[in-house]
């Protein structure tokens, strides 16, 4: 249980919201129990192991990050709910649906706050791994130039001067030193 709750404090606070609403999504599904129920029971277990995994700091690629990969979880738990709406007693859907909608917010929020790492090279950097809770995070330093480095402006534009073919010349591909007899 030590282990459990230290784990917990590693994660940051959406991180926490998708852990518990994976839990009580999992604690929803006592009563009548089928297919959807274990379904559901794996989407919960699923995303409490990616979170333990984040707390742990293994590092892994996941398509589109973890927020939308939560996102989706909570979004295919609501789902299930909704094919089992009305052979469930009512208390025990609105809570599912509630845990489900838990999961997704906590996703769309981690999904805003560390957005994918498969973006091409040189667009941004892959997300670091969770600061422990309580942390105060610090922006990276900033790069100083040289004294003797100005500051550059960019370039003007190219002026664009479109091919026009004079009156009888033949319109041709290339410039004008490509000319053949």
């Amino acid at each position: 249980m030590a282990e459990v709750v230290r784990l917990f404090r590693l994660l940051g606070a959406e991180q926490r919201a998708a852990a518990l609403g994976s839990v009580l999504l999992a604690v929803s599904t006592f009563g009548p129990f089928s297919f959807v129920e274990v379904a559901e029971i794996l989407v919960a277990v699923g995303v409490l192991a990616l979170l333990r995994a984040r707390a742990l700091g293994k590092r892994f690629h996941l398509p589109f990050g973890d927020g939308t990969v939560i996102a989706a979880a909570g979004i295919w738990a609501a789902a299930l709910i909704v094919v089992r709406l009305f052979d469930r007693p009512l208390g025990q859907n609105l809570l599912a649906l509630a845990c489900a909608s838990i999961l997704i917010l906590a996703g769309a929020r981690e999904r805003a706050k560390r957005p994918a790492d498969d973006l091409p090279e040189g667009q941004e950097a892959p997300p670091a791994p969770p600061a422990p809770a309580g942390a105060a995070s610090t922006p990276p330093p900033r790069r100083r130039r040289p004294p003797d480095e100005k500051e550059t402006e960019p370039l003007a534009p190219p002026e664009f001067k479109p091919y026009r073919p004079e009156q009888g010349e033949q319109l041709h591909l290339g410039g004008e030193e490509t000319e053949r007899d």
